[in-house]
């Protein structure tokens, strides 16, 4: 859905939100004060404002997932900037089961980011994520990989896992026709997509051609421990506990071990040898804590990791970045630190040869 198909009623409703994000601080304030969390973190004027407008909103688990899918894709497109295309945008078709678009601007040589969307594994789609994706690429210089993946129910786990093999196995095989080398694949991922991500570093850990990094932003690590954040922004409009639990059911056929490293990558028998890591968090989001552990256990097992903190956001902040000045900051925020890695790789590289 493009912005010209939108209705009136749609174009309002995007317009309002615009104009309240850009009301001073202090008057966002008045209309909604801002939570504090237990680490002691404020959240931003902006985001509590849009967070107190959700809250009155329908919630998209108490439909089924078909509908569920068309009304999150309405509203991410609602709330994403509109971002400048690419010189080249070109879509791929790999299989019935994955489709790609490869977002360049024609400096491949930086690298590339293979980069797979959230939506806990049921909603969600490359389409819906173009606004962080061209950010991406406009902000790095890399060719940017967005992958499209089955989704639960249709395709529960491990369909979404298989899906990014079969994604990974592809950009590897095409880069260098991209002007890519292969050893500059960025994996990335956001929420569920952060979960993708992680276990397909783990998966081709002891291949010749491995990721340089993995862009772990706001990621699902872990289904068998509950962490105190789950508790503290249960009820969250961003994504509450009655969410995560809908999202699970649909993901996880029953009996499905959620101990298993491809549920679970916390899980893994090891952690050593995956390449280093970006763990993107956010101060109110239920998974921060989860993310804070993979963090920690990466580290603990001699794996480079940068942790990128936004104090002040909620979990998905990606998608608000048409409707919120926070979340649009905080995005260029992280492009930068990606862009910044594929300088050091860089630098590397060029020491090492």
């Amino acid at each position: 859905m493009s912005e010209q198909h939108f209705t009136l009623g749609q174009r309002f409703q995007r317009a309002l939100l615009i104009f309240l994000s850009r009301l001073p601080a202090g008057l966002q304030r008045l209309l909604a004060r801002p939570a504090t969390n237990s680490a002691g973190d404020t959240m931003a004027p902006d985001v509590a404002l849009l967070m107190k407008l959700g809250e009155s909103g329908p919630d998209y688990s108490d439909l089924p997932p078909a509908e569920a899918r068309a009304t999150t894709e309405r509203d991410l497109l609602l709330f994403a900037s509109r971002i400048e295309p690419c010189a080249l945008e070109e879509e791929i078709v790999v299989s019935d089961a994955v489709q790609l678009t490869r977002y360049s601007n024609g400096t491949p040589s930086r690298g590339l980011v293979l980069f797979f969307h959230g939506g806990g594994f049921v909603i969600g789609s490359r389409a819906s994520y173009t606004a962080p994706a061209r950010m991406f690429a406009h902000g790095t210089g890399a060719d940017v990989v967005s992958v499209e993946y089955r989704l639960a129910p249709d395709a529960p786990f491990p369909a979404a896992q298989d899906d990014a093999i079969v994604a990974w196995r592809y950009v590897v095989a095409h880069a260098a026709d991209w002007g890519v080398d292969p050893h500059r694949i960025v994996v990335a991922g956001e929420s569920a997509g952060g979960n993708i991500a992680a276990v397909l570093s783990q998966h081709v850990r002891g291949e010749a051609v491995r990721p340089m990094a993995q862009v772990l932003i706001q990621p699902v690590t872990d289904l068998v421990e509950h962490r105190p954040s789950q508790d503290e922004f249960a009820g969250s409009p961003a994504l509450s506990a009655k969410q995560v639990a809908w999202f699970v059911q649909n993901y996880l056929p029953e009996g499905t071990d959620t101990a298993d490293p491809r549920v679970s990558p916390y899980r893994a028998d090891s952690l050593a040898g995956l390449p280093p890591a970006i763990v993107n968090l956010a101060g109110f989001d239920p998974l921060h804590d989860d993310g804070t552990a993979y963090a920690t256990a990466l580290l603990e097992a001699g794996v480079p990791v940068e942790v990128t903190r936004e104090a002040g956001l909620v979990h998905g902040y990606l998608s608000y970045t048409a409707v919120s000045p926070s979340c649009r900051k905080a995005t260029e925020r992280l492009v930068a630190s990606v862009s910044a890695a594929l300088d050091r790789t860089e630098h590397t590289a060029t020491k090492a040869s």
